[in-house]
């Protein structure tokens, strides 16, 4: 009977979902226009080194050529360490393939230097950019492009790097506004005009959920019906599944409760021998014994079958929002690479600035022949390089250096190792006209290693790249890099040692131009030195009218005589010590150096009789006397040499002390433009604030004058008037401005100031008084301080106001309508002087309450100079134990400008008032 039924029934089970589902309408927008095609500056942030400007007769060549120079040179290693200072997968990726940007042009550069020297600046302000986010997007970028559905987590990984890539641009303006100078702005230009696609990136976090790779039920409103549905069905299914497994355990028919799912159906266990206990059941599946059976119960295949139907119509609604997604991807494919790829340009130029931080990097300049001035001396030399080391030496050193610190253990390190580890600092000095340097001098000298380091400068300066060195390097802009370096045998192309040289010589002379710089290392060497020397000479002067610049090394004298005939070459030599029998890897240029071998021989243990006699036949082949020119023009050129050297430390020397001079000059010029504006805001704060106390003390008198007028008698009249006019009068007196003059005779005084003194100053205006604080005994002249302002002045410009105690002199400063200046007894006497109203304000108040003894004297005396004349002055004291009090009081009573004081009264305790001269 469960037989018949169950066949009756029909089971919905999982199948294979269409390919193409209908896209929800919530999700669709309006079609966007295509984008602009890339700049080809742009598209170019990637290219290749060496970019080769070969003819189109010579790509491979000059393809071959370049990747060989690049290997010669150690170029990968230099991407190598930047790729150590890159914060993107990208970003280490291209340099660890060696497509670090080089500059097409001069310009372009000169562009990637500026962004250099931007990311030094960055860096050492301690504020590195965030790259934490950006990932790489390339390849998923590539399979939307193709057409590929792109899964959940792939998708959220396009969003989350859009997302980080306007968090750094961001971040990277928030620092470019605190510092108005600009220093940024290079770096801000790379990602200025990117569009950032901030609508899909909100439209993947809408219907993406990046942590759960799950798209949300808010992506669509069929998706969240769906769900909703099938959340509720599930529970009810469940909760049958539940009962009826229940049901089962009870009956003995299952050990314990089972609810499980087969063939994408929800179903119960049972054992085989008890199937009876599910009637109508289906069975969908047996345990590998046979023992127990997977059954649907009757009640459940409906609720399956709806499960199975809205699992499709789910997955259905994902694969739709997934394909809406990725479309728009794909449709934003050009935007996003472009994006990416200016990412990667900021990540490199950051990498360049950690770099030339790690390495004490400079920033080399590119020279130009014809602009040479006389100011400039370097401007004379196409390549003027001082002090350069060779990088990857110098990272070696440094790796050596960790090595003995971590085996000594006490952080020092041997001299020994220092000195055969530490590459010796070379300085290049290229004339404008040279086109062919010839250097000469012993085996293991160095000439090799000097070719390479002008080499790899040229490639990094190219790159944007700083180098270690001192001072200001300059060299010219290359276009091409070729060099000839190493032996070239090749057994497998039959090729000797010779052969391979002369054919790479070959393709050199194909690709070269006017704008390159060529590298030769023992040119015409493994053949006849008669034959070898004619054509190295052949080869020569045609690279000389062809090529920019040209670093040959060399065994042969003649070609260092090539110099004498033609003014294109010059000669450059390896320095090699005799006393020691070592070479001192400097480098002498305008000189020719020795090969140097029976000395290199008899160094490393040679038979001594077997180089006795090399010896005389050396002095058989030699000229007569020319074994003694050569040391006395050795000699001789190593004595100029050390006298320049002397020469060069004491010109330096003293430009340094021109130039602390010259900033100490700067800096006080700066400061005092900021010294006269604090002074103007100062002088103009107080007119402000004079006015207001006039124009209410003027009101207050046109007030009680017009109170008198209403309460007195007509005879009263003239009275009331006398006395506004005299309080006007004395308001208009006590605010006059008051300058001081000095009279011919006073001019001639012999006043010698000191310091403390407290001095009248001629243009300073009214009583003001300043204090003399440093004494100039070249001029005449002294510093004296006003306030925070100091100012220098003449001996003559002042006059003393108060020096001390037991000192204090009466002044011969005069003034324009007045007596001079008056002891407090006189002052008190004389009813001709009036004196501002007696009115208590914040501004003519000092409070010295909480204030210990010399912290009050100080606060006192300072009230005191900067009280204008005829001004009165409240200074409250407070009762406390009197020590305050005390010395206040001690104060006004000594003070030459306090004419007189009111004590403390019943209406005013603790206050004492001063009257001001």
């Amino acid at each position: 009977m469960a037989t018949t039924t169950a066949s009756n029934l029909t089971l919905l089970l999982a199948s294979t979902l269409p390919s193409r589902v209908r896209l929800p309408t919530r999700l669709l927008r309006a079609p966007r226009a295509s984008p602009l095609r890339l700049s080809t500056a742009a598209a170019s942030s990637g290219s290749r080194t060496l970019t080769s400007p070969a003819s189109s007769e010579t790509p491979e060549a000059a393809e071959e050529l370049r990747l060989e120079t690049e290997s010669a040179l150690e170029w990968g290693g230099v991407c190598a360490r930047l790729a150590d200072f890159a914060s993107t997968a990208a970003g280490r990726a291209a340099c660890a393939e060696g497509r670090v940007p080089v500059g097409r042009s001069r310009e372009e550069s000169e562009r990637l230097l500026d962004q250099t020297a931007a990311a030094v600046a960055l860096l050492s302000s301690l504020t590195p950019l965030d790259f934490g986010g950006v990932g790489d997007v390339s390849a998923v970028i590539a399979a939307a492009a193709r057409g590929r559905l792109l899964a959940v987590r792939e998708i959220c990984g396009v969003g989350r790097s859009l997302r980080a890539a306007r968090g750094v641009f961001e971040q990277l303006n928030g620092l470019a506004e605190e510092m108005p100078d600009g220093r940024y702005s290079p770096l801000v230009d790379i990602l200025q005009d990117c569009d950032f696609l901030t609508e899909l990136v909100q439209m993947i976090e809408f219907c993406l959920d990046s942590n759960l790779s799950m798209v949300l039920d808010q992506a669509s409103d069929k998706l969240g019906t769906i769900r909703k549905e099938r959340r509720m069905n599930i529970d009810v299914l469940e909760s049958l599944l539940r009962d009826a497994s229940t049901k089962i355990f009870q009956a003995g028919g299952v050990d314990s409760p089972l609810v499980t799912k087969r063939r994408s159906r929800m179903c119960v266990g049972v054992k085989a021998s008890h199937k009876h206990l599910v009637p109508g059941g289906i069975v969908l599946s047996s345990s590998g014994s046979g023992a127990t059976y997977f059954m649907e119960p009757r009640d459940a295949v409906q609720l399956n079958n709806t499960e199975v139907k809205l699992a499709g119509d789910e997955r259905a609604e994902e694969l739709a929002v997934l394909g809406l997604l990725t479309s728009r991807i794909a449709d934003s494919r050009l935007k996003i690479r472009h994006l990416m790829g200016k990412i990667l340009e900021l990540d490199l130029a950051c990498a360049r600035g950690s770099y030339a931080l790690q390495i004490n990097g400079v920033r080399p300049a590119f020279s130009d022949r014809d602009n040479s001035t006389q100011l400039d001396p370097s401007s004379a030399c196409s390549v003027f390089i001082e002090g350069i080391q060779h990088p990857l030496l110098l990272e070696q050193f440094r790796g050596i250096v960790k090595e003995s610190d971590a085996e000594v253990g006490n952080g020092q390190l041997s001299e020994e190792v220092c000195v055969s580890a530490m590459p010796v600092p070379l300085d290049m000095r290229v004339k404008n006209d040279t086109r062919i340097v010839v250097i000469s001098g012993p085996n293991t000298g160095g000439k090799t290693a000097t070719m390479k380091t002008l080499g790899l400068a040229s490639l990094m300066s190219k790159a944007g790249m700083f180098f270690p060195s001192k001072g200001r390097p300059r060299l010219p802009w290359f276009d091409q890099v070729l060099a000839d370096i190493g032996d070239h045998q090749s057994l497998e192309n039959s090729l000797s040692t010779f052969s391979g040289n002369i054919s790479r010589l070959r393709k050199i002379v194909q690709v070269v131009s006017k704008d390159s710089l060529v590298l030769i290392d023992e040119i015409g060497s493994g053949t006849d030195p008669s034959e070898g020397v004619s054509l190295s000479t052949s080869i020569l002067k045609y690279l000389a009218s062809r090529l920019n610049l040209a670093i040959v090394t060399t065994h042969y004298a003649d070609l260092s005589r090539l110099k004498s005939v033609d003014d294109r070459f010059e000669n450059a030599a390896m320095e090699f010590c005799l006393e020691t029998l070592k070479p001192t890897y400097r480098i002498l240029w305008g000189s020719t150096g020795n090969s140097n071998a029976l000395s290199i021989a008899k160094s490393i243990g040679f038979d001594q009789k077997i180089l006795d006699r090399a010896q005389e036949w050396v002095e058989k082949l030699l000229p007569d006397k020319q074994k003694e020119r050569q040391g006395l023009l050795y000699d001789s050129l190593r004595d100029e040499r050390n006298l320049l050297e002397s020469q060069a430390n004491e010109a330096a020397s003293v430009l340094s002390d021109v130039e602390g001079l010259y900033n100490e000059i700067l800096s006080e010029a700066d400061d005092l433009d900021n010294r006269v504006a604090a002074l103007r805001a100062i002088e103009s704060q107080k007119v402000q604030q004079e006015l207001k106390f006039v124009k209410t003390q003027m009101d207050l008198i046109i007030k009680n004058f017009e109170v008198q007028l209403q309460n007195s008698k007509l005879e009263q009249y003239n009275s009331a008037m006398r006395k506004a006019e005299a309080a006007t009068a004395s308001l208009a007196a006590s605010h006059q401005p008051t300058e001081f003059t000095f009279s011919d005779d006073e001019n001639k005084s012999s006043y010698v100031p000191k310091i403390g003194d407290k001095v009248y100053v001629e243009g300073l205006g009214g009583g003001s008084t300043a204090t003399v604080v440093e004494i100039l005994s070249e001029d005449g002249s002294c510093i004296i301080q006003y306030g925070k302002i100091k100012a220098r002045t003449k001996n003559n410009k002042m006059k003393l106001a108060q020096r001390d105690a037991k000192e204090t002199s009466a002044s011969s400063v005069q003034r324009k309508g007045r007596t001079a200046k008056r002891s407090p007894a006189e002052a008190t006497q004389g009813a001709s002087i009036s004196f501002a109203p007696a009115v208590q304000t914040s501004k003519n108040t000092v409070d010295l309450r909480g204030l210990r003894v010399a912290e009050a004297s100080h606060e006192l005396q300072m009230a005191i100079d900067g009280c204008r004349s005829y001004q009165v002055l409240f200074i409250v004291h407070g009762m406390g134990t009197g020590a305050v009090k005390e010395c206040a009081l001690g104060i006004l009573r000594s003070h030459p400008r306090v004419a007189k004081i009111e004590d403390e009264s019943p209406l005013n305790y603790g206050c004492t008032v001063a009257y001001i001269e």
